[in-house]
């Protein structure tokens, strides 16, 4: 501004300069003028001031000069001054710039890029010649190279300032300046020195770490587990994608943002208790992920008061350990139940698994076994307790027994103890160092092969004794066993059946005794089947000495086949006297039969005849009879009616004997044939005096059975109970329903059974009266018997001397049909 105001006023003072020297020119020129026209002629107005005005140009064309040349001189000695002033400031720049080691790239719109300055030297990597500096991408390593192109384009586009910190691909460091000016852009590289070394190397730390935790992240992500990091105030602050599909969100910023919880509250505090201690927490819980409820191993690690933690799927792992113990238990368990002791040590020779056999074995208690005593511990406990065997030099046989541990080979001995008992011991490495031992008791299988070799004498002795023939053919059909009798029996020599002949030779060596081929193969066919097919084959031959020989063959484990000849020549001769017998008694009986039916038969007639008169005479049409009379026809007629009972249960015992009973099944209520029943003995029970009892349940309900058969049943067992009562004893009658059955049960306080005589109570013709007016033919009961199976019953009799009779019989429901007979009645088993 100031310099603004002394230029004006030094123009102002050159015009007035100049204004001055032009009225003085002017002036001059017409007083000139003036003397000149004076001389001539005066001056006229008009030439006056023409004159005037000519002069006045005048003055201003030699002012103007004046002026111009003046300022033509004044500006050449501006612009040599700003000249000077230039290159002084151009020197000044150039020694500002080569002051500092660095280098200057300038870029102008339309001129492009060029390199001002390029003194920086100490870099390395850093092209020496500035053509090939601005090539970045050829000195620069990758991610420098890509940051200041990045940064350049901004630059360009934005106007936007950087400054950043670079590194050549030799590993030398840079720093980088970017400033725009208008259409211009400078960009300075320097050298790193002083506390931006420090500063670098932050830099690359913090891009490290960056990438650390971007890398970090991007594989907790992938993770298929939830992660997640709460800060200093126990806020979730990071999730991974894994805790967003656990809990169902949309994105992590939503988990964050809601404060959305994995795990329970009560979950949360029972972890928080450990995290306040500053301890690492690992806890099995059961998280609801994804809808699903699931074992999750929880770790939480506190870091700087922070916390991460991550939830572990271990359904699978759980369960696989769940089985896995039960493998375990189920291994134990069977090892328990095994005959041989097992004991196993580990590396350190201490024991860790034991099963019963070898407590049993040692008699050792379990709870010492269980506090993991040493193998030589073990060993010495026994050889105080003098369960070992005898050796003169127990250290040195101990230290044998241990060099297992060492020499990790396999190692087998037998123990022979004090008490009597043999042991296989086998000693097993385990890839841990530990051994395994197996204790084996001996000494039953060492009896047993002695037994076994007895008994083999013994049996050599028993068959050769046998008076049966008997041969044993291995699997490939060889003779392998044979006795004397066998020898005897075919009549061959013991040398050649000593050379084990094949059963193809054997058979035509026996055949000039028999010669039924169909015999020979069928023994050739079961002698050499295959193990497991039907090597069973049963017969009989006559030998051409009129001998009989039966033969049988059966399978023995081994797969071998046992081939037994008997001679049955007087079995088969007793055999044909007996069928002879047999023959002769079964027409016997068919007579005795036919004759009882046809005796039966013919006595029934003369005999109704008989009932038939004797009540006609006890009739008043008839005319008087005096008492004695009266007597004798009451006997005749009792008599009669039971010499006819009689002939009524032989004909019974006939028809069932023959098959031809038919019963007539219909659909009957139990109380109506107990009644029926009651009645036809109510008169001979009051003329014994004995009292009737009877008694039927109210849910009895109906059942199918032949009513004449029933009553008849009832009526046989209700006399047999009343004649062998007392006087004013009770006969009880009982009926009741037993699910699908229907049970009648009789009851007496007579004389009772003995013991030996009920086991044939119920067979034909077993008669007793035991001190009683009553007395039969012994076919009540076998009648009772008869017709309760033919229903498809059951009878039973308990009785005990002095103390009365029980017979109870079971009728089914619904009885199989044995005969014909109408079964439309109405059913009654409601």
């Amino acid at each position: 501004m100031l310099h603004s105001e002394a230029g004006s006023d030094e123009t102002r003072r050159e015009l007035l300069a100049l204004l001055l020297a032009s009225l003085a020119c002017v002036f001059i020129l017409t007083l000139t003028v003036l003397d000149g026209q004076a001389a001539q002629a005066p001056f006229s107005p008009g030439q006056l001031l023409m004159y005037a005005l000519l002069a006045g140009a005048v003055a201003s064309g030699a002012g103007a000069i004046l002026l111009i040349t003046y300022r033509a001189r004044k500006a050449v000695a501006e612009l040599t001054d700003e000249t000077a002033d230039l290159r002084r400031e151009l020197l000044m720049s150039e020694a500002v710039f080569r002051a500092e080691p660095q280098v200057l790239v300038f870029w102008e719109q339309g001129r492009g890029l060029r390199v001002i300055t390029h003194t920086l030297t100490t870099v390395r990597g850093l092209p020496e010649t500035r053509e090939t500096l601005p090539n970045f991408g050829q000195w620069l390593d990758p991610r420098s190279a890509q940051e200041l192109k990045h940064a350049l384009d901004t630059l360009f586009e934005q106007g936007r300032a950087f400054s950043l910190f670079l590194k050549t691909k030799q590993g030398g460091d840079l720093e980088a300046d970017g400033r725009a000016a208008g259409s211009r852009a400078i960009l300075r590289f320097r050298d790193v020195v002083g506390y931006k070394t420090d500063l670098v190397r932050i830099i690359e730390q913090q891009r490290d770490l960056a990438r650390d935790i971007k890398t970090c992240r991007t594989v907790l992500n992938a993770l298929p587990m939830p992660v997640w990091q709460r800060d200093s105030q126990n806020r979730l602050e990071w999730v991974n994608t894994a805790y967003v599909r656990a809990v169902e969100a949309e994105s992590n910023a939503e988990v964050v943002a809601q404060q959305i919880e994995l795990l329970e509250a009560r979950q949360r505090q029972a972890i928080a208790i450990g995290i306040d201690e500053g301890k690492p927490q690992r806890e099995r819980m059961h998280l609801l992920v994804g809808g699903d409820r699931k074992a999750h191993d929880v770790v939480v690690v506190p870091v700087e008061g922070v916390t991460a933690a991550a939830a572990i799927d271990v359904a699978e792992l759980e369960t696989t350990q769940g089985e896995l113990d039960r493998q375990v238990r189920a291994y134990d368990r069977t090892l328990d139940r095994v005959s041989t002791a097992i004991a196993i040590f580990n590396g350190d020779q201490q024991l860790t698994f034991f099963n019963e056999a070898y407590s049993r074995l040692w008699n050792l208690e379990a709870s010492w076994l269980e506090t993991g005593p040493t193998d030589s511990e073990i060993l010495d406990r026994l050889r105080t307790a003098s369960r070992l065997p005898s050796v003169a030099n127990y250290q040195s046989w101990r230290n044998e027994r241990l060099a297992c541990y060492q020499t990790r080979a396999q190692a087998e001995d037998v123990w022979h103890l004090p008490d009597g008992r043999t042991l296989e011991v086998i000693a097993e490495p385990r890839t841990d160092g530990g051994v395994t031992y197996f204790y084996e008791d001996r000494s039953e299988q060492l009896s047993l092969e002695r037994r076994y070799r007895t008994l083999n004498q013994v049996q050599s002795e028993t068959l050769d004794n046998l008076s049966d023939g008997v041969a044993v053919f291995a699997t490939d059909g060889r003779l392998r066993l044979f006795n004397s009798a066998f020898l005897d029996m075919w009549a061959l020599d013991r040398n050649a059946l000593l050379a084990l002949p094949h059963i193809d030779e054997l058979t035509e060596a026996m055949r000039p005794l028999s010669a039924d081929d169909a015999v020979w193969a069928r023994l050739l066919q079961a002698a050499t089947a295959l193990r497991g097919e039907d090597k069973a084959a049963i017969g009989s031959m006559q030998l051409t000495d009129e001998r009989h020989i039966d033969f049988a063959t059966t399978a023995l484990p081994d797969g071998s086949t046992l081939v037994t000849f008997s001679d049955v020549t007087a079995t088969r001769q007793g055999q044909k006297v007996l069928e002879e017998r047999n023959e002769a008694l079964e027409a016997a009986d068919k007579l005795k039969s036919r004759f009882i039916s046809h005796v039966s038969y013919e006595l029934r007639t003369p005999l109704t005849n008989i009932i038939g008169f004797s009540e006609l005479l006890e009739s008043p049409r008839t005319g008087d009879l005096n008492d004695k009379q009266t007597d004798y026809l009451s006997d005749i007629s009792a008599s009669s009616k039971t010499l006819l009972s009689i002939i009524d249960d032989i004909l019974d015992i006939a028809t069932i004997d023959a098959g031809a009973l038919e019963l007539q099944m219909t659909m009957l209520d139990p109380r109506e044939v107990i009644d029926g029943a009651v009645e036809a003995v109510k008169d001979r029970a009051a003329r014994s005096r004995v009292t009737l009892d009877v008694g039927t349940a109210d849910d009895i309900g109906g059942f199918e059975g032949d009513p004449a058969r029933l009553k008849q049943i009832l009526f046989n067992l209700l006399s047999n109970a009343i004649g062998f009562s007392g006087v004013g004893d009770t006969v009880e009658l009982s009926c009741w329903r037993d699910h699908d059955w229907i049970v009648f049960q009789i009851a007496d306080q007579g004389l009772g059974i003995s013991s030996e005589e009920q086991g044939n109570i119920f067979e034909r013709f077993h008669s007793r009266s035991q001190g009683s007016k009553h007395r039969g033919a012994g076919l009540g009961l076998s009648i009772v018997k008869s017709l309760v199976e033919l229903h498809g019953g059951v009878v039973d009799l308990s009785s005990e001397a002095g103390k009365g009779t029980k017979v109870t019989f079971r009728m089914p429901r619904r009885a199989a049909r044995t005969g014909t007979g109408n079964t439309g009645a109405a059913d009654l088993s409601a």
